[in-house]
């Protein structure tokens, strides 16, 4: 299913296909190839100093089923329902402190959020479709992966191959096909100064 992005401006196709859809194929798996590539484009995401202090915990039901359940079993109920279908989950945790000298990094989840964006837009180069979620247990998370305490769980990410929509029922296929909106840029960017539309 594509549901490119309406926009006022146009922009990358890339950018107007990426979305977070949620109807997976689960007779598809990601390679080990294409999992390399999407990590290799989170890796060359910008980070403050560079530090790069974003860490993936990758879960791929092909050649770690413990790990993908154990990911699965963290997440919420709602999100469950569509993800079983996902061949992969990550766990997205950010180093609160920088490597170079140990202080607080306050930086940390502004660039992990920057690799996971990277991470989703090569998901949509390869043809697969990323889903980021806030909808799951972090202490959960923490314990079962063995997250240190200074890094930040901030996020899970499902991937896999996009299946027809018709394969979601109930909610899902109510969200799935629901269109894309986002608030016009003269209530997002403002031109000089707080307030005043760019456009």
């Amino acid at each position: 299913m594509q549901k490119p992005a309406q926009t006022q401006q146009a922009i990358h196709e890339l950018i107007a296909n990426r979305w977070s859809g949620r109807a997976y194929d689960a007779s598809q798996a990601v390679s080990q190839a294409q999992v390399i590539s999407l990590l290799e484009a989170a890796r060359w995401a910008p980070s403050c100093f560079g530090d790069q202090p974003w860490r993936f915990v990758v879960c791929n039901k092909a050649d770690h089923l413990q790990a993908w359940q154990a990911a699965f079993d963290c997440l919420v109920p709602g999100n469950q329902g569509w993800a079983v279908n996902a061949p992969v989950l990550l766990l997205i945790c950010a180093d609160t402190l920088f490597g170079h000298n140990d202080k607080p990094n306050k930086w940390a989840a502004y660039d992990t959020g920057a690799a996971t964006e990277n991470l989703c837009l090569q998901a949509a180069a390869l043809g697969l479709m990323a889903h980021q979620m806030g909808g799951f247990d972090a202490d959960k998370a923490r314990a079962t992966f063995k997250v240190p305490e200074r890094y930040q769980i901030l996020a899970m990410v499902a991937v896999g191959v996009p299946a027809p929509v018709e394969s979601l029922t109930g909610e899902a296929l109510t969200r799935e096909t629901a269109a894309r909106s986002r608030k016009p840029l003269n209530e997002l960017f403002f031109n000089g100064v707080w307030s005043q539309p760019v456009v």
